[in-house]
């Protein structure tokens, strides 16, 4: 299923993209665009799996761990308050009507919440640039897709 008619509420922040794809299979381009440009997956929660050990039902909701090291350690040391955000994060989740989403934390905010001193623009909309550049393989079908 897709999401192309649902809305789904931001938080301030948070970037969220509807999925054309399910949650597996947007949460597999996600982590394979993040491995192709150049980004270590730390670790995959999730969140559905980890419920139903409990014997609870919770759609698919996976959260993604991420990081480019050479980024977060500049802003590290610029701001060491951002290491509580720090490695980024993704989660692609399935909400009740089946729709697929995937969100991640705008850096740009993270610029903002953390007081990031002038000279960081930049790296940080280089990161957006990438963020969203990775949403967008994740969850919009290419011409050279499969059908």
């Amino acid at each position: 299923m897709t999401a192309d008619n649902v809305a789904w509420p931001t938080a301030e922040g948070v970037i969220i993209s509807a999925s054309r794809f399910d949650a597996r299979e947007t949460m597999d381009r996600f982590v394979s665009s993040l491995a192709a440009h150049g980004m270590r997956v730390i670790s995959v929660i999730d969140h559905g799996a980890a419920a139903a050990t409990e014997g609870i039902f919770l759609p698919p909701a996976e959260v993604v761990i991420f990081s480019n090291p050479r980024d977060g350690y500049s802003l590290m040391l610029a701001a060491p308050t951002i290491a509580i955000d720090l490695p980024l994060k993704a989660i692609v989740w399935q909400d009740a009507e089946g729709a697929t989403w995937l969100a991640y934390n705008d850096p740009e905010w993270l610029a903002r919440r953390h007081w990031l001193p002038s000279g960081s623009e930049t790296r940080l909309s280089a990161m957006a640039r990438c963020l969203e550049s990775l949403a967008r393989v994740a969850t919009t079908p290419h011409e050279d897709d499969s059908i």
